[in-house]
């Protein structure tokens, strides 16, 4: 079926000296807290906002539906004021991406991630701090700006700074950061659910850590060659390459970032340049992606897995500790995603996914569609089967579409249109987490069961998908793609037909469209 063959790299694929370095692990190490920070506001959302302290002094009404013996199972957290202080970062995220990209391109990635932690600590004050609904939702909006400018640095960084042998298990250290986030969150939860009245201040302020070890940190480590030398810092840029690949010999790699450089500084407007048919392939990817990402269900599981695991029977300590055994899954699966990527392939893992995700989400909806009614709950067994499955679909997410969605829209951009084609791709994961975010304690609510068949139709359109569209990466330098794999590609390569007669017509006649 010649669809499906999407690429053939073949030995003309550029090898570049070098190795990984003790210095290159250690910046992977203290950048990846930018992930950690992510991850932590993800688990920690979700444990603070079924705390009943929380409640009482934030939602009130919520509290009291909660309390209601014969409450609607799948209604009793439904509250557009609640959803909205989980949801408010991500459309601060979203927004802050923009000018993120920006930045990454005029000071580097490392100013970038220092400005994130800045705005994350600011954010965490006011929360902790929070004496009414004005002050934390203000502090969601800060903690959102730094997500949206780690977010847009992170991965970048890593993906710059790593050789094209080990990229995906060097960048997926990020989407490692930020399942430890949320397990550390599930295990603080746990423990501060207990502890009255302010048990969620404490849960809220500890967020601060990962920020100051980032912003700390970030002094010991080296901007990427690629930036430095994007920004005409050619000496600098040379030796900090010559650095972490460990070898004098980088003419090379040098030489092919410089060329790629130079191309993105003809580039006067590089959100324009993405609007041509051959930045196409790139950003409808990196797009597509994120969305998928959101509609595997995954943020609804990790931002309400209290809530989840409440509704088919557990009490609020059994859930709490319940999120910290999908936290578990989530880390040691996406460990399984580092040790595999570089050698398996990123499409392999997005399929396998697909089908794990599938099968699970449409058993846990067919078990609550059947046993669970608006009142009452399920018995033990089903909902430790519930439990299992929940387990079994995060182990899938955690080593295929996790880490590959940032992974993929990271490495594919040409350098003229990276930093602002990534930024769509965080721009529209944090779009479609808000959405998701908002909507989908109303969405349980109203769907009940059918839920988990919505999310199940759109694994199977993701898959399809993977299929047909998405190209291999495995081992293709970063500043190589055009060449290696969209021009290779049986779909997309019609897009890249025409990409040098653009440059070639923008030279000559640079004002005509």
């Amino acid at each position: 079926m010649p669809a499906v063959v999407v690429t053939n790299h073949g030995s003309d694929v550029p090898d570049f000296e070098g190795k990984i370095t003790i210095y290159v692990i250690i910046c992977v190490f203290i950048a990846a807290f930018g992930g950690l920070m992510f991850g932590y506001d993800i688990g920690i959302s979700g444990g603070v906002t079924s705390m009943d302290d929380f409640l009482k002094k934030f939602f009130m009404n919520v509290y009291e539906k909660k309390k209601h013996v014969h409450e609607n199972n799948y209604c009793k957290y439904n509250d557009a004021l609640l959803q909205l202080f989980t949801s408010s970062l991500y459309i601060a995220a979203l927004l802050a991406s923009f000018v993120a990209s920006r930045l990454c391109t005029k000071m580097g990635r490392k100013p970038t991630m220092q400005i994130a932690s800045i705005f994350f600590m600011v954010g965490v004050g006011l929360q902790a701090g929070g004496i009414n609904i004005v002050m934390i939702v203000c502090g969601r909006i800060m903690l959102g700006i730094g997500v949206g400018f780690a977010n847009q640095a992170v991965p970048l960084f890593l993906s710059e700074l790593a050789p094209a042998k080990m990229r995906g298990a060097l960048n997926i250290c990020f989407q490692l950061f930020i399942t430890i986030g949320i397990l550390a969150a599930g295990i603080i939860n746990y423990f501060t659910s207990k502890v009255h009245p302010h048990g969620w201040r404490i849960s809220l302020g500890l967020a601060i850590v990962p920020a100051v070890i980032l912003l700390i940190g970030s002094f010991a480590i080296c901007e990427t060659p690629t930036s430095l030398i994007e920004r005409k810092n050619l000496d600098e840029g040379k030796a900090t390459l010559k650095k972490i690949r460990g070898t004098e010999d980088v003419i090379p790699e040098f030489e092919s970032i410089l060329a790629a450089s130079e191309m993105a500084r003809q580039v006067k407007n590089p959100f324009s340049k993405l609007m041509k048919p051959s930045s196409r392939p790139p950003l409808i990817i990196a797009i597509l992606l994120q969305v998928f990402q959101q509609f595997t269900g995954i943020n609804a599981i990790m931002f309400y897995a209290p809530v989840l695991f409440q509704t088919v029977g557990f009490g609020s300590n059994a859930s709490l500790l319940s999120t910290v055994i999908t936290g578990l899954v989530n880390v040691f699966s996406t460990l399984v995603s580092i040790y595999t990527v570089d050698w398996a392939g990123r499409r392999i893992l997005l399929l396998e996914a697909c089908v794990q995700m599938f099968l699970t989400q449409t058993v846990v909806g067919l078990i609550l569609l059947i046993d669970l009614k608006t009142t009452g709950s399920l018995n033990h067994v089903e909902a430790v089967i519930v439990v299992v499955l929940v387990c079994i679909f995060v182990m899938g997410f955690a080593w295929s579409w996790g880490p590959l969605g940032w992974l993929i829209p990271s490495e594919t951009f040409p350098l003229e249109t990276r930093t602002a084609g990534f930024a769509f791709a965080v721009s529209s994961n944090m779009l479609f987490t808000f959405i998701i975010a908002q909507a989908f304690l109303s969405m349980l609510c109203r769907m009940r069961a059918g839920i988990f068949f919505f999310f199940a139709a759109w694994i199977l359109v993701m898959g399809l998908f993977t299929l047909f569209f998405v190209p291999e990466t495995k081992g293709v330098p970063i500043d190589s793609m055009v060449e290696k794999v969209w021009k290779q590609h049986w779909f997309w390569k019609r897009y890249m037909v025409d990409a040098d007669d653009e440059e070639i017509k923008e030279q000559v006649h640079p004002h005509v469209k």
